[in-house]
């Protein structure tokens, strides 16, 4: 890491931290509006509340980006969360929770833009990058290990009623990373004016980039089907309350957490490609076991419960290392608009996984859950070989 990156490397994780608190409550949302008879078809769609427009804004949140400097809009994005997560808790209207979401996703494409384009105009070398992208990222996972035991903790208590007060903690966390982003300084590098975004977007169509962006949809789409699914699958399918539904699933966040800190220090030893792609066969191997668990011994066994979660370890690698290897070779002026594109893409992966997800929970065919998972890394794996094999060509 380097002696600028390092100083702020703090502030850049809790980034992250906040913003997958806020984005991955969605599991916790969806268990709790559930039972207050909101329908899967709502729920499904509430997830697009959040995801479109973090697809929408992100072409436009680059020349926000360019004019303000990455410090200043990443200072605005999170006092935005900060005071929508104050609000929260004293809003009972489903309608909300839209606007609500719909806010969040538009500050953190903000916030994914500047904290790329931060480590990018500080790293070049492209195991260098994905080891501290790994780095990073692995506050992401914590995130989403912190909401699910913090308020799976609440909901369970006997002030089981206040459980969206909660979120005030997560706008204190805001104002402790303001404050430490202000104290610090932040190199910009300068960007071109006066050129369209889309003659600057004509320049990344190319086989390579189209390629790489299917792969980031699909790994995204295969992450949302565990992140904010999976508590509900261990509720209504194998029969846990949902106290052990949201501690169940913190240990796949547990998981990642662990798989994106081991990559951030051993990367360095293996080629990018092959470490991806033993990833890749370790997910496939883990749910043909869970396949084989469900449909030849028992449906709803509560081996599944610890199965699940250890994909995470191979799962939560995928992500960091193949943007990694795009934004290595991306100059520093264009990795804001280039980021932008892979904010576009995740956040329609994520869409398009929770409302299929959706349709599944709403017609009962949980029993197709982990089959429709392998079936989505399996394309991820199809589209993986052919990313590669094109990416051998100078980019």
């Amino acid at each position: 890491m380097t002696p600028k990156l390092s100083h702020i490397s703090l502030p850049l994780k809790l980034t992250f931290l906040i913003f997958s608190m806020v984005l991955n409550c969605m599991g916790l949302i969806i268990l709790q509006l559930s039972e207050a008879k909101i329908t899967y078809s709502e729920l499904g769609f509430l997830e697009s509340f959040k995801d479109l427009p973090i697809a929408f804004i992100s072409l436009f949140a680059v020349s926000f980006i360019n004019k303000t400097g990455t410090k200043k809009a990443l200072i605005i994005a999170l006092t935005i969360v900060g005071l929508c997560s104050c609000l929260l808790p004293f809003v009972e209207v489903f309608w909300f929770y839209k606007l609500w979401f719909a806010i969040i996703g538009t500050c953190f494409a903000v916030g994914k833009i500047c904290v790329f384009g931060i480590i990018r105009n500080n790293i070049s070398e492209e195991k260098s990058l994905a080891k501290n992208m790994n780095s990073v990222e692995a506050s992401f996972m914590i995130g989403i290990f912190v909401v699910n035991t913090g308020f799976g903790w609440l909901i369970s208590s006997p002030y089981s009623q206040f459980w969206k007060f909660g979120f005030l903690l997560i706008a204190l966390l805001c104002i402790i990373t303001i404050f430490l982003f202000s104290k610090m300084p932040i190199s910009e590098v300068k960007q071109v004016e006066n050129k369209s975004i889309i003659s600057e977007l004509s320049g990344f169509v190319t086989p390579t980039v189209l390629l790489f962006l299917g792969v980031v949809f699909f790994i995204v789409f295969v992450e949302q089907g565990f992140n904010s699914w999976l508590p509900s699958f261990y509720k209504n399918h194998l029969k846990v309350n949902s106290f052990f539904a949201l501690q169940a699933s913190s240990f796949l966040a547990l998981f990642s957490y662990a798989g994106r800190t081991v990559t951030a220090n051993i990367i360095r030893r293996f080629s990018l490609h092959r470490y991806y792609m033993a990833c890749i066969f370790c997910i496939i191997a883990i749910l043909a076991a869970i396949l084989g668990i469900q449909y030849f011994t028992s449906e709803n066994s509560k081996l599944l419960l610890f199965l699940f979660p250890v994909i995470g370890l191979f799962l939560s690698p995928l992500y960091p290392v193949i943007n990694s290897k795009m934004i290595a070779h991306t100059d520093q002026e264009k990795v804001n608009l280039f980021t932008s594109l892979i904010v576009i893409f995740s956040s329609l992966g994520s869409s398009v996984s929770s409302i299929i997800m959706a349709v599944l929970f709403g017609k009962s065919l949980l029993n197709f859950y982990p089959l429709y998972i392998l079936a989505s890394v399996i394309v991820l794996f199809m589209m993986s070989l052919l990313y590669f094999k094109v990416s051998k060509k100078k980019i």
